[in-house]
């Protein structure tokens, strides 16, 4: 199923979202993440007699003493997947192709995820951030939370803080969460400080990572003696697009910058998932769930 491509709010958009993201839901349920919905602690959920054999310690002993016959406890799994979003919405963000800004990527693809996860009784929380943090939140459940945050990723910043304080996101991300979750880091990655701290998460936490990109990373156009300006800083350079020389360290550059990023997500555990301005943002998070359920299934 494609997404919309145009302009309007996602809390527009809430209700075609939310037909999208039922397969999403289901992948969250049957992928290899479900391993998160155990180990999260046990709940009481009654008692039966006690069979010989049985663990002393879960004797209920009020019953036992009003019934005159032992009885033991009856616990089950928590099966509560905590979904966490860590969102950019940094200037960089805002570049991209055909009026499509990876921003507009990153925000559909965690209003999916927040609608999924609503759709699976999961508690769901966010960091958003660019030069400073602008909103946060622990993981709730429920449709009023999921408006929050569809709310939230429509209206960043009119002026943005210059810079990225991803490392700073990760950090509080990891103080916000009390136990173990699974965390979708959505952001271009060109900003500094972003190693230690994520892999701080990957240590307690499962971590996907998406990178979004434009084509432009890959390949740059010929349109002559250009000037640029950096976005974040200011700064403004005479590049000769033209250049084969310039057109192969541009491609050099990018691509030494995502193997870079992908060798540490790998060595660290992390799921890297690199997202193009073109991609349809369901069929990429779709794909992720349906290779992590294949991987468990030829194990």
């Amino acid at each position: 199923m494609s997404s919309i491509l145009d302009k309007s709010t996602l809390v527009k958009r809430a209700s075609y979202l939310r037909i999208a993201a039922s397969e999403l839901a289901e992948g969250m349920k049957t992928g290899n993440f479900r391993s998160l919905y155990r180990g999260q602690g046990i709940e009481f959920s009654g008692v039966r007699d006690y069979i010989r054999g049985d663990d002393i310690r879960t004797i209920d002993w009020n019953v036992t003493a009003r019934m005159g016959k032992p009885y033991v406890k009856i616990f089950e799994e928590e099966r509560e997947l905590q979904i966490f979003l860590v969102v950019d919405s940094s200037l960089s963000m805002h570049l991209g192709t055909n009026n499509r800004t990876k921003y507009d990527v990153a925000a559909e693809s965690a209003a999916l995820i927040t609608i999924a996860s609503e759709m699976n009784g999961c508690p769901v929380g966010a960091v958003f951030f660019d030069g400073a943090i602008h909103f946060s939140c622990e993981p709730k459940f429920g449709q009023q939370q999921t408006m929050l945050l569809l709310n939230h990723l429509d209206n960043i910043p009119e002026n943005p803080v210059t810079g990225s304080i991803i490392g700073n996101a990760l950090t509080g991300a990891g103080k916000l969460l009390k136990k173990r979750s699974l965390i979708f880091v959505i952001s271009d990655f060109r900003s500094a400080n972003w190693e230690k701290p994520i892999i701080s998460l990957a240590h307690k936490h499962d971590v996907i990572a998406m990178r979004i990109q434009g084509k432009y990373n890959e390949v740059l156009p010929s349109v002559g003696t250009a000037r640029f300006m950096d976005i974040e800083t200011g700064k403004k350079l005479l590049i000769p697009t033209g250049s084969s020389e310039f057109k192969n360290d541009w491609k050099a550059y990018n691509e030494s910058s995502v193997n870079m990023w992908k060798e540490i997500s790998i060595k660290h555990g992390i799921t890297p998932v690199i997202v193009n301005t073109t991609d349809d943002p369901l069929q990429v998070l779709t794909s992720v769930f349906a290779r992590k359920k294949a991987g468990k299934q030829e194990r």
